[in-house]
């Protein structure tokens, strides 16, 4: 029992709260981990799935309209990937590598330019669009720019 209240003491400080939180904090990237690699399977899954119905459902000339589709789903998959690998670089090093964050904001916008059906967007969701790949990308840009240096 005083083993106890000496672990409750303890953790009561600030060196071992800090210690206590970093613990949590790699628990839940562990947990986040594996949730991502079940999402990531039944994703790829699914891909297969709906490529081999689309292959062989689909009259032949008709399988451009649903290419986009497909695209979108490999999509999907890679920007699960690099979530996946921002996770698990922030459980090597412990910190959250802001280059990875941006590459894989960058693709999710790809994606949605990818799949964009043009006839049902305005203008204006164009615009943000490529507002947010430039901003990207000049963000991109810095942070490249910066790690050369060191």
């Amino acid at each position: 029992m005083r083993k106890l209240f000496k672990q409750i003491r303890e953790t009561g400080k600030d060196e071992g709260f800090m210690h206590l939180i970093e613990n949590i904090e790699v628990l839940v990237s562990k947990i986040l981990s594996v949730l991502m690699l079940v999402v990531i399977f039944v994703a790829v899954f699914d891909l297969g799935i709906f490529l081999l119905k689309e292959l062989f459902d689909t009259p032949y000339a008709k399988f451009n309209t649903t290419l986009f589709k497909i695209f979108g789903l490999f999509l999907n998959i890679l920007i699960a990937l690099e979530i996946l690998e921002n996770i698990t670089g922030y459980l090597k090093k412990h910190v959250l590598q802001v280059e990875l964050v941006i590459v894989t904001s960058l693709i999710a916008v790809a994606r949605k330019i990818i799949i964009l059906d043009l006839e049902k967007v305005s203008g204006i969701d164009i615009i943000g669009l490529g507002i947010a790949i430039l901003s990207l990308s000049i963000s991109y840009w810095i942070i490249r720019r910066t790690n050369a240096r060191h």
